[in-house]
């Protein structure tokens, strides 16, 4: 299970997030962005701008006293402040992968991160080829470093041309896909159903994670298990779940990781199994 965690800036505790003994679960620290707090680029160079709760000894503790918790940094994100981000064409593509591993590096160590998710939600409507390869060569320095275990990226509805290049280059070195399937705005389980067929003919079937966002966009309450059940029923392994975000599971007691917890104890195919 994968859980997004810290992106609205408002404080949240990592401790009180329900996490089952039998179930890998992934908190998605987010997010990591290569900009000054102005939004203006910094060519590859990374700063953690997640919720200031989020600490490092934060993240050690909630890893120690669950063995099978893991933590990632989700890379860029819609927004930093009012400023939208966007993929820029690096004009050296090298000083940009080795600006970027060298700043995750330290992220990654400092805050006891075990991978990384790649979130760039606007991209120029020219000339992306640079996004594919500039995250693909990052994310395998970043492995074969055995600085990471595990790497996913998070496209949507206006996003898969990058993201599908990038798979298709770099598939082998990504481990799933978290498709952001409430952008979609899917209201029904037979909606859902056809959405996510259809994005397991872009990306390799079994890397593609069912999604949630809580009290927001898209399918909403039981009708997301429904859909679960629905994908099962017609076939689809499911190798895990998708929660956008532990900051708004908060006020409701975080409801949804439970049940989406207990639907992997009983159905998911093996991968999220502990």
């Amino acid at each position: 299970m994968m859980e997004y965690i810290g992106a609205t800036g408002a404080p949240v505790n990592i401790d009180d997030v329900p996490i089952k003994d039998d179930i890998e679960f992934h908190f998605i620290l987010s997010f990591a962005i290569d900009a000054d707090p102005s939004g203006t680029p910094q060519n590859g160079v990374f700063s953690p701008y997640w919720a200031e709760t989020l600490t490092p000894d934060a993240v050690a503790g909630v890893k120690s006293r669950h063995p099978n918790a893991k933590a990632m940094a989700s890379l860029s994100g819609w927004s930093l402040g009012p400023k939208t981000l966007s993929w820029y064409n690096p004009r050296d593509r090298g000083l940009w992968i080795s600006n970027a591993f060298s700043s995750l590096q330290t992220l990654i160590q400092t805050y006891h991160l075990d991978g990384i998710d790649v979130d760039y939600e606007r991209f120029p409507k020219h000339s992306n080829d640079s996004f594919a390869y500039c995250i693909g060569e990052l994310i395998t320095m970043l492995k074969n470093h055995s600085l990471i275990t595990v790497a996913t990226v998070a496209p949507f509805y206006t996003t898969v041309g990058p993201y599908a290049e990038l798979h298709g280059r770099y598939g082998e070195v990504i481990d799933y896909v978290n498709y952001q399937f409430y952008t979609d705005k899917l209201r029904s389980p037979k909606k859902y159903l056809e959405a996510f067929r259809n994005r397991t003919v872009v990306f390799e079937g079994s890397k593609v994670l069912p999604a949630y966002e809580v009290d927001g966009r898209g399918i909403q309450g039981e009708a997301f298990f429904e859909a679960l059940d629905l994908l099962e029923e017609k076939g689809f392994e499911i190798y895990g779940a998708m929660i956008f975000s532990a900051d708004a599971s908060a006020a409701g007691g975080y409801y949804y990781e439970e049940r989406t917890q207990e639907f992997l104890l009983n159905n998911a195919t093996r991968t999220f199994l502990h």
